[in-house]
């Protein structure tokens, strides 16, 4: 299996994830939060098309992560798998072409990579993250939440790479010209998830298989590289595995597990 983020941020987000067991490629696009040139665009310099994607996750409805599914989905006949109430706020009484209802729990199969959905706490609808596998080997998507359940880690145990979020520094929001009611957003129990409390995660799966890591949905007004790597050194999180780091214009390379 590999998986290549295509920009990670408040200004979009998209992960291809691909396997080759079976002798054939299945490749699902988690999250689609970019406009539908520059998706493509994205897509060519990971040497894709949209019509080599078999099937689309929405973890939820925010803007930065359904961006252009609606007119990807219609323009290439694709799957879109997303929770009831991810639809609910996507569309409304507008019916989205070729939905797939997700579930908590509940594996589906694209191709011949298997997906299982699960709930996070985070201030949207039905928010859903999600782990893909191709029998062998695990890879973990999970961003925007507000705070780690015992249900969240429970889903990432085994998983051999794991794109996580790392959005914010604490003091450097407390700090920022913020409004006081994004600061409070952002820092709550449905917000999204600081340094240490993703770093204290990273410790807790520190005997899984986990192998890759990528830090994920860093913020650019309220985080650095540098703050990412202290707080997992603070959680003695740093060893075990290879770090990489997302970034908003070019996500990552590909990533082999």
């Amino acid at each position: 299996m590999r998986f290549k983020n295509l920009g990670s941020g408040s200004t979009g987000n998209a992960t291809v994830i691909e396997s080759t067991a079976g002798g054939r490629v299945s490749r699902l696009l988690v999250d689609c939060g970019f406009g539908i040139r520059q998706l493509d665009q994205r897509l060519a310099l990971a040497g894709l098309r949209a019509a080599d994607l078999d099937a689309v996750f929405i973890t939820h409805e925010h803007a930065d992560h359904i961006g252009c599914v609606r007119q990807l989905a219609a323009r290439e006949g694709l799957p879109v798998w997303t929770s009831q109430g991810t639809l609910s706020a996507l569309t409304g009484s507008d019916p989205l072409s070729g939905f797939c209802r997700a579930r908590d729990g509940h594996r589906f199969a694209v191709g011949h990579l298997q997906i299982t959905p699960f709930t996070v706490p985070h201030d949207a609808r039905e928010p859903l993250q999600l782990t893909c596998s191709d029998g062998q080997t695990t890879v973990g998507v999970l961003t925007d939440l507000g705070h780690i359940t015992a249900h969240v880690t429970h889903h990432l145990q085994g998983c051999h790479a794991l794109l996580l979020e790392f959005n914010h520094d604490p003091q450097m929001v407390a700090d920022s010209t913020y409004p006081p009611f994004l600061k409070q957003r952002i820092t709550g129990r449905l917000g999204h998830l600081a340094n240490e409390a993703a770093a204290a995660l990273v410790r807790t799966l520190a005997h899984s298989p986990l192998r890759r890591l990528v830090a994920a949905h860093l913020s650019l007004q309220n985080n650095r590289p540098e703050l990412v790597h202290h707080a997992l050194k603070a959680a003695s999180a740093l060893s075990g595995y290879e770090l990489s780091i997302a970034s908003a214009e070019d996500g990552t390379d590909w990533v082999t597990v």
